[in-house]
């Protein structure tokens, strides 16, 4: 069966972006590496992200994931773009009939909002956490407040260049 992986970068203290959503604090490493993410992409053929994620994204550039399916989120009706669908309606709808469809994993790019509420629904398998030394005091956490509890197991952890922290955690089924 599919899983669903949010793969993403936090700060020390919680945080994916700053309050205006700006991951500027996310730099390239003075290495080149990559954390391992040139080999995750490959295991995925899915994407599932919020509007916002989604325009901060294409502040980058192109949108990077054009070989993907890519389902974006939105409390407001937006037309299809090149790559993209945008979806209103129950994200926990979409991931149950996704992971019965034959394919490769599903990326929970994020953010805050769509992380807690598939995390809520029991939905998300595996959390690939890269944890930044930084910390930003203020903005937009890995999941925003709720009323939810999850156990996930701690499956590997290691110091990466430059500080970051890499942990993978799978979730405890009950």
């Amino acid at each position: 069966m599919r899983k669903v992986i949010l793969y993403t970068a936090a700060s020390i203290d919680g945080f994916i972006a700053r309050e205006n959503g700006a991951v500027d604090w996310l730099e390239t490493p003075a290495d080149g590496a990559d954390y391992g993410y040139a080999d995750f992409y490959k295991t995925i053929d899915t994407t599932i992200m919020g509007y916002k994620t989604y325009e901060q994204i294409l502040s980058f550039g192109d949108f990077p994931y054009p070989d993907k399916k890519n389902y974006v989120f939105t409390r407001k009706q937006r037309s299809t773009q090149p790559y993209v669908e945008f979806l209103s309606t129950d994200v926990a709808d979409l991931i149950n009939q996704l992971k019965k469809e034959k394919g490769a994993d599903i990326w929970l790019v994020g953010g805050g909002d769509l992380n807690a509420a598939i995390l809520k629904a029991g939905l998300l398998d595996e959390i690939w956490l890269y944890i930044m030394p930084i910390a930003l005091g203020s903005g937009i956490p890995l999941f925003t407040t709720g009323n939810m509890t999850s156990r996930f197991t701690l499956e590997k952890s290691e110091v990466l260049s430059g500080g970051v922290v890499h942990c993978l955690y799978n979730a405890v089924l009950s």
